[in-house]
């Protein structure tokens, strides 16, 4: 999972893994999802059960799903549960918890049915990241993550699922899985257990999509603009420039035949649609929330990072991982040691390749490795990281999830950099990942306590020194050590930055009650605000004679994006009540940022096999 906070936020597995294969019992769960019938935002959903052998049985919405870090409750959005026999009467139900019903009777049990709310429009009471949510917006889109639609019954979630979706023959069903039925308004799933169902989400909105093959890899992208902004055949080259140089990165890594990315761009014209922007991974799709209002440009290179990531996690968790993801738990979880693995090796991937395949250029690499140090630098530094990973969902682990991008893609680094200048340059971390691979692959899982020491016999005794001094124990890694085995070193540069931004720290906020944009009093502003005379407290009307507040403050931030030294600015604000219009030039802020650069020619060799090799 990638979460990208879009400039000014101010709002702030794996079904493959079936070791057992199919069932061998003709057992099947049937469900159907009805689009026809969506009343105030709510889709019908009717399971009929299993044969069922015991006096009760309980059906669980899940707690979490692969790939979150979260405790969210699909059960909560739940309404109207109820339980009939063979016969059609009702049997007596019992709600247990936020997630799961008890019925009585359960020998007599022929279906449950209950109806499904969306997470989009209440985003603002709950704080599911949008990709894992849903969308439910008749006729026009719904977001069909299966995890907040279809549950499991207790010991019947490795049998077979067949699902059902009735829909509006004006709606296509994008997705990687096989839709057995031919009709225009009736699509049939079958997957052979609970967990695959779950890592195939569903989009069904007005066609927009187009296909195109990387290596011998079918590649599905579909996109939902509401105003009709981005369409799928300009998004999809800039993507398949990006995953054939994936491909070509991963060499033989290849655990799927058709990979999906599902891309819904929020309107932020409205008020109740998805503000957490960036992307949930499956083992054969990815769904990609964004907001439509950026910019082509602007959109595939947000793109590039996020699917990128989600790709690369064909790598890790989806066919290296441990048992507490090989068999996931969905509502009572217990979480592996090794984030710095599953989430931050793939971040690393996701930058590294596009130095190794000529994407950004090697300054451009150093300089995103340095945001990294700076942004780990502001989180706890001596927290374990397999400690945090293995209680990330709870506190104070919680609040350093985050992390995983940062210092998690930095541990990455420095076990590359370890095993480059031990093997001379010859190997690498993907080198690591391939042997890993091959030692356990998708239906192996590998125990949480032996993965070190199996990556120290797999390459040098420095790199298990490495893992249990910066990984599993407290002291902060000396990354300026590491980079310089590579001849990099640290230097000081002048970067523009942003006029309502400085790191993570907003120059301006919003009244909630009246959406009014304001300057912020308590921090010093920088010089686009001191050259134009707005003070702290003036309350932003119109810049450029365009109004602005809460509603379209993202817009605000994205134009201030295009913004030149020296362009023509007006501004109206509002000071002590009284409104006037502030003419100048606008003055771009600029930050002290650490960044790096190669200074050491001896180690050019070895530098090349790290970043190309």
């Amino acid at each position: 999972m990638k979460r990208i906070f879009f400039m000014l936020a101010l709002s702030s597995c794996l079904g493959h893994f079936s070791a057992a294969a199919q069932s061998k019992t003709k057992e099947q769960v049937q469900v159907t999802i009805n689009l026809n019938a969506i009343d105030k935002d709510r889709v019908p959903v009717t399971v009929q059960a299993p044969k069922i052998k015991t006096s009760e049985i309980i059906y669980h919405l899940p707690k979490i799903v692969p790939g979150t870090y979260s405790e969210d409750d699909f059960g909560r959005f739940i309404d109207d549960f109820k339980a009939y026999n063979k016969k059609g009467a009702y049997l007596s139900v019992t709600q247990v918890d936020k997630n799961s019903w008890k019925i009585s009777d359960a020998t007599q049990l022929g279906s449950v049915s209950y109806l499904v709310n969306d997470t989009y429009d209440i985003e603002a009471t709950h704080e599911i990241f949008s990709p894992v949510g849903s969308n439910i917006d008749a006729g026009k889109n719904i977001l069909l993550n299966t995890h907040c639609f279809v549950g499991f019954f207790d010991n019947y979630k490795d049998i077979n699922y067949k699902v059902t979706v009735q829909h509006p023959d004006t709606l296509w069903g994008a997705t990687s899985m096989a839709d057995t039925d031919a009709s225009n308004t009736n699509d049939v799933f079958v997957t052979d257990r609970y967990a695959e169902l779950v890592e195939n989400p569903i989009m069904y909105s007005k066609p927009d999509y187009t296909t195109f093959k990387v290596n011998d890899m079918d590649i599905l992208i579909a996109v939902y603009s509401p105003n009709g902004t981005h369409k799928a055949e300009e998004i999809a080259p800039a993507m398949q420039k990006m995953m054939t140089a994936q491909k070509n990165f991963l060499g033989k890594f290849n655990s799927t035949k058709k990979y999906s990315v599902l891309i819904y761009l929020s309107d932020m014209q409205v008020e109740n649609d998805a503000h957490g922007f960036g992307a949930l991974e499956h083992p054969t799709a990815t769904t990609v929330v964004m907001p439509e209002m950026m910019g082509l440009d602007e959109l595939n290179e947000q793109l590039k990072d996020v699917v990128s990531h989600e790709f690369f996690h064909i790598v890790t968790p989806l066919t290296i991982h441990s048992d507490e993801i090989q068999n996931f738990n969905y509502t009572a979880p217990k979480m592996s040691e090794h984030l710095w693995m599953y989430e931050g090796v793939t971040e690393y991937f996701a930058n590294l390749f596009q130095v190794n395949q000529g994407l950004i250029s090697e300054d451009d690499f150093c300089n995103r490795m340095a945001g990294k140090i700076t942004n780990a630098d502001g989180m706890d530094d001596t927290m374990p990281f397999t400690t945090m990973s293995v209680n990330v969902l709870t506190k104070p682990y919680k609040d350093q999830y985050l992390n995983v991008y940062e210092k998690g893609a930095l541990i990455g680094m420095c076990l590359d950099i370890i095993i480059r200048e031990k093997s001379n340059g010859t190997r690498g971390i993907l080198d690591l990942m391939q042997k890993l691979s091959a030692e356990y692959g998708v239906h192996k899982a590998f125990n949480d306590n032996e993965l070190f020491a199996k990556i120290t016999a797999l390459t040098y005794p420095e790199v298990g020194e490495f893992l249990t001094t910066y990984v599993s124990g407290s002291t902060p890694i000396p990354y300026d050590v590491y980079l310089a085995k590579m001849g990099v070193t640290k230097k000081v540069v002048k970067s523009p930055g942003n006029p309502f931004l400085k790191g993570q720290v907003p120059y301006i906020n919003v009244d909630q009650v009246t959406k009014e944009i304001y300057v912020r009093t308590e921090v010093e502003l920088n010089e686009f605000y001191t050259e134009l005379g707005i003070k702290g407290g003036d309350v932003l009307k119109e810049v450029n004679m365009k109004p602005y507040n809460l509603d379209n403050i993202y817009e605000l931030i994205q134009a201030s994006q295009t913004w030149q030294n020296g362009d023509p600015i007006s501004v109206k604000v509002s000071r002590d009540g009284k409104e006037q219009v502030i003419s100048g030039k606008i003055k771009i802020p600029t930050e002290d940022k650490v960044g790096y650069e190669p200074t050491d020619a001896s180690k050019e060799k070895l530098r090349t096999a790290w970043l190309k090799g």
